[in-house]
């Protein structure tokens, strides 16, 4: 007995350490930010903050281009339309672009929209007339009516973008605004609201569709500074991304529609995430984007080759 308990510890000793799943690829001087999973093709799609290229990585890390153009910048969150058929781009000119001009620095605010099939853009909608001021779109969400909003970091406010292109303010609650980065990753909830992460404030607020000047703290025992991508897992879980030195994932739990929440799992420092962004879902996994920015923000003269998606693996947050 004693020697089947030796064993059992060596084993769990043995797991413990066994390094998170990564899925490494080459895009030279990319700096990805987004990710998001085409359950259909099986890949990835992933945005470029330095170049403003969207690529797609397959399963075993080979990474090719799906779509660019000279007159993008950086492009930052994107998600699959519920349709399949589609992929939704922010693209901007926030901080990181290697093509930054006077013209488009903090000024640029476009929503891209990319036939998967062709690989060619169907729809280029500009948000930047919407609010005064600067710009940094940088993530978005789904509704269940076929309505996209968009998180703007620096105007502190969520767009609105109907099915027919037709795009309106649709918040500009005081809880969104911060000092620097403001609103950031968003997620639609099934009841009929959003929840969006103040990056900020590290808070994360809760809007009602139909009433969006109802939005409200969602409470919270910790705040989250530097809350970076949220992803939706269920009505009641939810996966937050931080990063700011944190570079941490957290699951959190509501039992009362997010009037409350507590964390309940989180990953662990010893994953060495490297300045984590966004997250995506496939099958029962959620792969998290090692976006690398603190190179960027370091100055680093020798620019990335590689990069990579890391698996998320959760343990429970002691009381």
């Amino acid at each position: 007995m004693k020697n089947l308990i030796i064993l059992l510890l060596f084993v769990q000793s043995v797991c413990a350490q066994q390094p998170a799943r990564r899925i490494e690829f080459e895009a030279p001087e990319s700096y990805p930010e987004g990710v998001a999973f085409d359950k259909d093709a099986n890949v990835f799609y992933v945005s470029s903050a330095r170049l403003g290229t969207i690529g797609k990585v397959s399963k075993e890390g080979k990474y090719s281009e799906l779509y660019a153009d000279k007159s993008l910048k950086s492009t930052y969150g994107l998600k699959v339309h519920p349709g399949g058929k589609k992929l939704y781009v922010c693209a901007g000119d926030a901080n990181y672009s290697k093509f930054s001009t006077p013209d488009t620095k903090k000024k640029m605010a476009r929503l891209l929209i990319i036939d998967l099939k062709s690989g060619k853009k169907t729809a280029d909608i500009d948000l930047s007339g919407l609010v005064p001021g600067e710009h940094f779109p940088n993530d978005l969400a789904f509704d269940d009516k076929g309505n996209v909003y968009i998180t703007d970091s620096y105007a502190d406010v969520i767009y609105k973008v109907e099915a027919s292109g037709k795009a309106a303010v649709f918040s500009s609650s005081d809880l969104l605004k911060s000092a620097g980065v403001g609103p950031n990753g968003i997620v639609f909830h099934p009841k009929g609201f959003l929840l969006a992460a103040n990056n900020g404030t590290g808070a994360l607020v809760k809007i009602e569709i139909t009433a969006p000047e109802k939005a409200s703290k969602v409470k919270i025992d910790q705040f989250f500074p530097s809350a970076d991508g949220l992803l939706l897992n269920d009505n009641n879980t939810l996966t937050l991304v931080q990063n700011g030195g944190v570079n941490k994932i957290f699951k959190i739990k509501s039992t009362d529609n997010w009037v409350s929440a507590q964390p309940i799992e989180s990953t662990s420092v010893e994953d060495r995430f490297a300045f984590p962004s966004t997250a995506a879902v496939s099958g029962n996994e959620i792969w998290i984007m090692n976006a690398n920015f603190s190179e960027l923000a370091e100055g680093n003269n020798v620019p990335s080759k590689k990069f990579s998606l890391q698996q998320a693996v959760f343990t429970p947050i002691k009381k």
